[in-house]
């Protein structure tokens, strides 16, 4: 199961939190049962709130490998081109004017 992100764990602390707070005031119930099924419902409702957080989505499995083969095969080309002198000179790259 992968680890919550801060932003899911921020959002179901203060669901739990405020929701437990306005039961307990609205409902007004000062039995330990009352108490119990509200926190229960509190932190039920924190989880969902803390699931249904929108997740940041990583690359594929297909776009990584892409991404692995593009930069391996980026890294071959440069290989070559350092052993291959590039035909331009330096004056044809940077005319010189007087």
């Amino acid at each position: 199961m992968p680890r919550p992100t801060a932003a899911q764990l921020a959002y179901g602390s203060a669901t739990v939190i405020v929701s437990t707070i306005a039961m307990l005031l609205l409902s007004q119930t000062s039995t330990g049962l009352g108490v119990a099924v509200i926190s229960a419902a509190a932190l039920a409702l924190g989880l969902l709130v803390a699931l249904t957080v929108p997740v940041p989505r990583r690359r594929g499995r297909h776009a990584a490998r892409t991404a692995a083969g593009a930069s391996a095969a980026s890294a071959a080309e440069a290989a070559q081109d350092a052993r291959v002198p590039d035909p331009r000179t330096a004056s044809a790259e940077h005319p010189v004017h007087h």
